[in-house]
């Protein structure tokens, strides 16, 4: 099990354009700036550090800790993260503290720290167990025991966007940036190090980012941006937007259930000594860190920022939730295309129907009907005369006690009533939304011109029920999904075609208006309810519709 932890992973439901690309030859500045960093996709560079002064003057192992406490001096304090969760860090301000320390207090604990591995590796060796250590292997149990930990993380090597002075700027003496950043500005360099084994809670940053691994290792866990559904980020209007809701350690799906399925859409890279790792802004990372592992990192604006003109922001907004409401309008309308007939069995016949929701169709059969109203229904297939029989099932155990005047009388302020319940409710996942439609269910995967050839059939057969289908029954993902199939419809058909089924299908109504209504106001709740689930599935923010 430990095993599998520790080895790189690729999640299933990862597009393989989203994948991590790996070079064990660093490439050149200009093909970094035209091939890798426009795709906004991470990148591993293997051993890319290989031959960096800080790489051999700074590794624990080899007197390194010394080294760092003799040139950084032993009067410089330094900003450290103090964590009241163990070895986790949290990006809530309530879980940790920020607290000035000495560098020397720091680097002295560090080397009691490597003593008790050191003697635990030397007691394994005399009991002869004839282990080898490994990277993993070097994590001290004992340091799990304090509840509160210490982390040096993000203290200031090089910082152009603050004029506070930087406490380790000495240390950049030592450091070499890679060839493939040559001519980057950057906005800081920083320096992160951990005493014992630690963890980082799942964040993104507003940086393009070169994640550097001087000492030790780390194992990152990495999520596209388009994986923010379930990883529940923190409201945007939050002092910790930029980190995830859900505990790394102890997740709870049961209030944060899309979360469940997150290691299927992540990635895990395993960066060692002299390795680096490419994060794009906005990507999501989770950070685990071995005992003493010391990395650096290079920030520097992305052109996604630089290139955004300040005062095109309105429209960038609206233009970007657009899309993603589309998007997700699109998932729902698309999801659960399945056959009637897988859903209910093969249909047979009319003839065969029992109970009361089969009673519409013995009228049909027993009544003095047309030949042409008879004929309308025996040209169904099977699969859509099944459609037909589930959605006047719903409309007849729903409505039969209703008289059939007031139906349509009632329908605008059914309509009303109906948009007042739902603007209450947000949804949990996309699909709910399709799945508390029985409606929407039900004409999905019907073909757009058998779903004309029903509706063409209920009018000229039960022209109450399609009445009641659509003013009374219908929801707004149905509304939804009818309108689209309306749409197909339209593309394989003539103006001449299209002007008559509209004709014909209005002509169901006691007034044509309140079903044109019924259809666009449903639409726009559909809509609504879209883009309440887009607001918390990315920016955890949840609104009311506006009356």
């Amino acid at each position: 099990m430990q095993a599998e932890k520790d080895a790189e992973f690729v999640g299933a439901a990862l597009d393989a354009g989203l994948r991590a690309a790996r070079f064990s030859l660093p490439p050149s500045s200009e093909e970094f700036a035209a091939s890798i960093e426009p795709k906004n996709v991470p990148a591993v560079f293997r051993g890319v550090l290989k031959g960096s002064a800080a790489l051999s003057r700074w590794d624990p192992l080899y007197g390194g800790l010394d080294y760092l406490l003799e040139k950084v001096g032993p009067d410089v304090a330094v900003e450290a993260m103090m964590s009241n969760t163990g070895h986790v860090f949290y990006g809530d301000l309530r879980s940790h503290e920020r607290v000035s320390i000495p560098f020397s207090t720091f680097m002295q604990s560090c080397k009691s720290h490597l003593g008790h591995l050191n003697a635990a590796s030397d007691s394994s060796k005399d009991k002869g167990t004839g282990k080898e250590s490994t990277c993993s292997d070097k994590m001290c149990p004992a340091s799990s025991e304090n509840s509160e930990q210490l982390y040096l993380a993000q203290v200031s090597i090089l910082n152009t966007e603050s004029k506070d002075r930087c406490s380790l700027q000495v240390l950049k003496e030592d450091i070499q940036e890679p060839i493939f950043l040559k001519g980057k500005s950057f906005s800081s360099i920083n320096f992160w190090m951990s005493r014992a084994h630690m963890r980082s809670s799942t964040h993104y940053d507003p940086h393009h980012n070169l994640l550097c691994v001087m000492a030790g290792c780390k194992k990152v866990t990495l999520w596209s941006p388009s994986a923010s559904p379930f990883l529940y980020p923190m409201p945007v209007y939050g002092e910790a937007s930029n980190h995830s809701c859900v505990s790394i350690e102890e997740p709870d799906y049961s209030s944060y259930t899309r979360a469940k399925y997150m290691k299927e859409y992540s990635e895990r890279v395993i960066l060692n000594c002299g390795d680096a790792l490419f994060i794009p802004e906005g990507w999501y990372h989770q950070v685990d860190s071995d005992d003493l592992t010391i990395a650096i990192n290079f920030w520097w604006k992305s052109r996604i920022m630089t290139e955004m003109l300040e005062h095109m922001d309105g429209y960038y907004l609206r233009r970007i939730m657009r899309r993603l409401v589309d998007t997700e309008m699109n998932k729902i309308t698309q999801m659960g295309s399945f056959s009637h007939s897988e859903r209910n069995g093969d249909f047979q016949s009319t003839d065969g129907l029992s109970g009361a929701g089969s009673q519409p169709f013995n009228k049909v059969t027993n009544s003095d009907t047309s030949d042409k109203k008879g004929a309308a229904l025996q040209s169904l297939k099977p699969c859509t005369l099944q459609a037909l029989y589930e959605l006047m099932s719903l409309v007849h155990n729903s409505v039969e006690a209703v008289d059939q005047n007031d139906r349509a009388e009632s329908a605008s302020q059914d309509t009303s009533v109906c948009q007042s319940n739902e603007r209450k409710k947000t949804a949990a996942d996309d699909s709910s939304l399709l799945e508390k439609d029985p409606v929407a269910k039900i004409i999905l995967p019907v073909e757009p011109l058998e779903l004309r050839s029903m509706l063409l059939a209920m009018v000229h057969t039960f022209p109450r029920t399609l009445e009641g289908l659509v003013l009374n029954i219908l929801g707004p993902t149905g509304a939804e999904i009818l309108t689209r199939k309306f749409d197909e419809m339209d593309q394989g058909s003539t103006p001449e075609e299209q002007a008559e089924f509209y004709k014909i299908f209005y002509s169901a109504f006691g007034d044509q208006y309140a079903a044109m209504d019924a259809l666009l106001n449903r639409k726009e709740l559909f809509s609504f309810q879209v883009f309440q689930s887009v607001l918390d599935q990315y920016l955890r923010v949840c609104v009311e519709r506006p009356s």
